[in-house]
């Protein structure tokens, strides 16, 4: 094996991976496209029911536009390089995410939530007209229970009538008297009474019976219309008929529940900000989850490197980088440099024009990322490329600058020549 296979080896190893991060950057595009799109939908879904529609679209667009250009923003920069400018573009990135996060919300709540809020809505009923049976039944267990009670009495005073052993009797004859006859006669009266409210209570059974009945049938179908039609008639009989037992023998009415429309059970939900108080996680999470893949991907479209260079820009960003003798390795690994001259340089007056272009146009390029103002760090797409450079130079020559030197060791200190 000759010495430029692995060189070769390398070179098809570095074409590769390019090609691949070039085809993932192709396929990033429309997958943010996509992700924004769908953002905006549920952003401007939530927006319009508080704002004009174009408004919301307005907004809608400029905050996915934001949360994008922040990403992309936010990866070509360090924090140290221009503190002020990364705070603002972070806060703008914070506040477009918050907006998005906050109305999309809405649609994921609605989404996951309005099964749960039906069926909700369905127990509330459920329990408001279960109260009021129990209410009915006790009014209608109080008065046969009062009845019966007279009854009873009247059933003792009599037994003690006939055996002479009421008050004022003492000394008269066992047997059947006035004295008898008047409570016998008492008793008939509230055994009377009695089955007239029986009789009177039959039309409050069969309303309590029909109630409980249509409730089962709508508790099954909440969707049914006829169902809660149905379910309202016989609710209302039952009111009725409630009402006029209680106002006939002098009590007060059970308090009947307000029975809601049956379009609150087929509406749409409205967006509200009372939707936060009983938050849903999921729907939270929904609507997050979005936007974090928006702002991953952006952000991970700008820290790439881009496509290979050519030829020509590979000798361009050599010749630039070879002109710079501050190499070394960092803590992460990675090889950066000083952008300032150095005292021989100050002192020679080495024009800065050809280095600091190379800079800029490998720091636009992606190749290089700026660490401070005054040091910037490789990509690591440049690492190949440099490598491949230096192994087509030679030693350095007595009397030549030590500025290749420089980079070829720190080169070789990163292991990759």
């Amino acid at each position: 094996m000759s010495s430029s296979t692995p060189w070769r080896i390398g070179g098809w190893l570095n074409l590769i991976q390019t090609t691949f991060v070039g085809l993932l950057r192709v396929l990033s595009v429309p997958i943010v496209l996509g992700l924004s799109v769908a953002s905006g939908y549920t952003t401007y879904y939530g927006l319009s029911y508080f704002i004009t529609p174009w408004i919301a679209l307005t907004v809608t667009i400029a905050v996915q536009s934001i949360v994008v250009i922040c990403s992309l923003e936010i990866a070509a920069m360090h924090f140290r390089a221009n503190p002020g400018r990364f705070i603002s573009i972070l806060l703008s990135l914070v506040v477009a995410l918050t907006v998005s996060i906050t109305f999309s919300y809405f649609k994921f709540y609605e989404f996951s939530e309005r099964e749960s809020i039906l069926l909700d809505r369905g127990a509330r009923l459920e329990k408001d007209i279960g109260q009021y049976l129990e209410g009915v039944v006790a009014l209608k267990s109080g008065l046969a229970s009062e009845h019966r009670k007279r009854i009873e009495t009247a059933s003792r005073e009599t037994k003690q009538a006939f055996l002479s052993a009421a008050p004022g009797m003492a000394g008269q004859k066992v047997g059947k008297g006035k004295t008898w006859s008047y409570f016998n006669e008492i008793l008939g009266s509230e055994q009377g009474r009695l089955k007239a409210l029986e009789s009177q209570l039959q039309p409050l059974d069969h309303a309590v019976i029909d109630t409980r009945t249509s409730l089962l049938k709508f508790s099954s179908a909440t969707q049914d219309n006829a169902a809660y039609l149905g379910l309202v008639e016989n609710f209302q009989k039952l009111v009725v008929e409630a009402d006029q037992i209680a106002s006939s023998h002098g009590r007060s009415p059970v308090p009947a529940p307000r029975i809601a429309p049956f379009r609150e059970f087929s509406r749409q939900m409205t967006p509200s900000f009372d939707m936060w108080k009983n938050i849903s996680w999921f729907a939270f999470a929904c609507a997050a989850m979005v936007d974090f893949f928006t702002l991953i991907l952006s952000y991970r479209l700008e820290t790439t490197a881009p496509g290979p260079l050519s030829p020509h820009e590979k000798n361009l960003a050599f010749e630039g980088l070879r002109q710079f003798s501050q190499f070394r390795v960092n803590e992460n690994n990675e090889l950066e440099f000083s952008l300032e001259r150095t005292e021989l340089e100050r002192a020679r007056r080495v024009s800065e024009w050809h280095r600091m272009f190379t800079v800029a146009f490998l720091l636009n390029r992606g190749y290089l990322r700026k660490k401070s103002r005054r040091v910037v760090e490789f990509a690591p797409n440049l690492y190949p490329i440099i490598a491949e450079r230096l192994r087509h130079i030679g030693p350095a020559q007595p009397g030549e600058g030590a500025t290749r030197d420089g980079l070829a060791e720190a080169m070789r200190q990163k292991f990759h020549v």
